[in-house]
């Protein structure tokens, strides 16, 4: 019958920086790279995904020294 922690204590004791952790959204992809004639499978945020959209996948990776 009752006992344990109260919820402030759970959100101290057990995350002692408080902070709520955050983890990237990934995404696993094929991706077709024109220049180079070929395609990769890499593991990207959606944000990446977008950016890649964007700017186009060669730029992205050059930009990233991927490439």
């Amino acid at each position: 019958m009752g006992g344990g922690y109260s919820n402030r204590t759970r959100a101290t004791q057990f995350n002692p920086t408080g902070m709520k952790r955050r983890y990237a959204n990934l995404q696993k992809k094929k991706i077709y790279i024109p220049e180079l004639k070929k395609s990769i499978t890499m593991e990207l945020s959606t944000r990446a995904i977008k950016t890649m959209q964007k700017n186009g996948v060669y730029a992205t990776l050059r930009k990233a020294k991927l490439v």
